[in-house]
């Protein structure tokens, strides 16, 4: 007989029996590997229940999101376990007082045959200060420039101008303002241009109401002032009358471009005099006609004789 020939043969004696051999070692194998005790960390949800606003009290040392929870059982329990099936950690905080706050895992839903063999954190130490409410001010900085040509005209307004502020005292106490996202006014035209901004974070455990503000900018044309000095007065009305002074000095305020092409005898001081009567005087406004100027007089009126 060949070699191959006896290793069938050998093969095929008592193969039932060898099956049936081979079968329960793999039942034996894993009867043993699944009951095996072993460990396994899961991570589990803390909830926090903190004090209502009306009590004044405000927690200010921060609380884990989760603890690290181990667990021991047999293996074909514990490999089963899901985070969310054990639910999570409550700490009642609501009296605003406790200096330390202890994880129990008795609040845990465990699987029949599993216990916990650590929490880590176990307890979480607990800092408290009085809860302020106040109204601040609310400031508005400017990023950017206007268009060629333009400026802006005083500074941000917002609104509203004020906003309510909630967290510790030692945060509060001394806030002088909240500030908003700035304003951007580049490349900006002449007129008025709001925004909505955000108010900046305040702090980690400070809100402010509204968290939103609307801030206005105004924008004008960039002016250059000049003064025309001894400018002459003339009577509008009356063919005798006399201006006195007969002379006034003219400021003119106007777009850099306009000043430029300005002359002395484009602006003239004008009194209009409305009188019947042959004889008298009277005080009159000066009015002096400049397109795209502010213009003031000095002095801004005249004593007209006739």
């Amino acid at each position: 007989m060949s070699v191959s020939g006896s290793i069938r043969g050998a093969l095929r004696d008592n193969l039932g029996l060898k099956v049936l051999s081979f079968a329960s070692a793999i039942a034996l194998y894993s009867l043993v590997h699944t009951s095996q005790d072993v460990q396994r960390t899961v991570l589990v949800n803390i909830t926090v229940e903190t004090p209502v606003e009306s009590a004044g009290r405000v927690l200010t040392s921060p609380v884990p999101a989760q603890a690290r929870v181990t667990l021991r059982g047999a293996r074909v329990l514990v490999d089963d376990v899901r985070a969310e099936d054990l639910g999570s950690f409550q700490l009642d905080l609501r009296g605003g007082q406790q200096s330390r706050a202890t994880l129990d895992s008795a609040t845990l839903h465990l699987p029949p045959g599993t216990k916990v063999e650590q929490v880590d954190p176990s307890s979480v130490d607990l800092a408290w200060e009085d809860r302020l409410v106040r109204d601040v001010p609310v400031q508005v900085s400017v990023v950017g420039a206007p268009a060629p040509g333009f400026k802006l005209r005083g500074v941000p307004v917002a609104e509203p101008s004020t906003v309510k502020v909630r967290g510790p005292k030692s945060e509060l106490i001394n806030m002088q303002y909240a500030r908003a996202e700035a304003i951007d006014v580049a490349g900006l035209g002449e007129g008025k241009h709001a925004r909505q901004l955000t108010i900046e974070r305040l702090g980690r455990l400070v809100t402010a109401e509204p968290a939103r503000i609307i801030a206005t900018v105004e924008v004008a044309r960039e002016l250059t002032e000049r003064v025309f000095p001894r400018l002459g007065v003339i009577v509008v009305g009356h063919t005798k009358a006399k201006a006195h002074p007969a002379e006034v000095d003219v400021r003119v305020s106007c777009p850099p471009d306009v000043v430029r092409g300005l002359r002395p005898e484009l602006l003239v001081p004008r009194a209009a005099l409305v009188t019947s009567a042959e004889h008298g005087s009277e005080s009159v406004d000066l009015k002096v006609v400049a397109e795209r100027c502010d213009v003031v007089t000095t002095p801004s009126s005249v004593v007209v004789r006739w």
